[in-house]
């Protein structure tokens, strides 16, 4: 991550240790309410603490300073547990971008887009949620600010895997090493979206194989997020999470819970609204912006 920032257990922490340090029952009840708050969720949370009382057991007596390290060493262990590379090895590389309206997915393709220019890599985005013409304008709009090309659908309610066939072939064409494709976040019902979510893959696997599919949670909505999004986890051939709106207000330990409740790597995090605010995610930074 480009920078630390607090991710609302850091400041929870001090507030624990805002008196003279003794290790106590209440100690472990305090740091309970503090994860808990931090939305890890019960079952992490538990977890977490047996960890953190194994390592303490080993290295008596403790201060505030080392107990805090042995927090974020077992955060780091367990946010490590996942890959959490982004693949663009093919060229061009394919990335269909999923997820439900309103949790940030047209903006977070822009940022990806900038992401990518920025280590030095071409891209293309493809338009292929024609079913909300505002939403083929406002990808336009991202496009414009990352300096990238768009490929538009041709007429209004054109076939989305169309589009995205379209969007390979430019890819091809034009020897451009990254292809970011848009699909809708809702239709009539979850069955018509995973069908049309199936029919593009089909259709761009015949000219690429598909390098990720990347799921959009809103950090904030925590557990709803993901309720929300179960029938791209089970139908979408989701590879890696990214989570939106993840700044100082959020609740940091949701990465950690997302991760280990859909056994899908978080890859990239969106901390504010700039073009700029995505980046790759770091188990190692992470986990200690959490506890600073």
């Amino acid at each position: 991550m480009a920078d630390k920032k607090s991710w609302g257990l850091g400041s929870k922490l001090r507030g624990m240790f805002s008196r003279t340090f003794v290790l106590s029952d209440d100690t472990w009840d305090d740091l309970e309410a503090t994860l808990l708050a931090a939305d890890f969720g019960p079952d992490v949370t538990d977890q977490l603490i047996d960890s953190v009382r194994a390592s303490v057991a080993k290295v008596p007596p403790i201060d505030e300073e080392d107990f805090v390290r042995l927090l974020r060493e077992v955060l780091e262990e367990r946010l490590s547990r996942f890959d959490t590379t982004l693949n663009l090895k093919d060229r061009p590389a394919v990335v269909l971008v999923v997820g439900v309206n309103g949790v940030g997915k047209t903006t977070t393709i822009g940022k990806l887009a900038k992401f990518i220019t920025t280590a030095g890599r071409s891209v293309v985005l493809g338009a292929a949620d024609t079913f909300r013409a505002a939403a083929v304008d406002q990808l336009g709009t991202w496009a414009e600010r990352a300096g990238v090309q768009m490929v538009r659908p041709q007429q209004e309610g054109q076939d989305p895997s169309s589009v995205a066939y379209q969007t390979v072939e430019f890819a091809v064409a034009n020897d451009i090493d990254v292809a970011i494709v848009d699909t809708a976040g809702r239709l009539q019902t979850k069955s018509g979206l995973m069908d049309e979510l199936s029919k593009i893959r089909r259709v761009i696997e015949k000219q690429s194989p598909i390098a990720e599919v990347l799921l959009v949670l809103d950090a904030t909505t925590g557990q709803n997020g993901l309720v929300q999004a179960e029938a791209f986890l089970e139908h979408a051939g989701v590879t890696g999470l990214v989570l939106t709106k993840l700044d100082g207000s959020a609740k940091g330990g949701f990465v950690l819970a997302v991760q280990e409740r859909t056994g899908i790597p978080v890859k990239l995090v969106g901390s504010g609204e700039g073009i700029g605010d995505l980046s790759g995610f770091s188990p190692v930074a992470f986990a200690a912006a959490l506890v600073e």
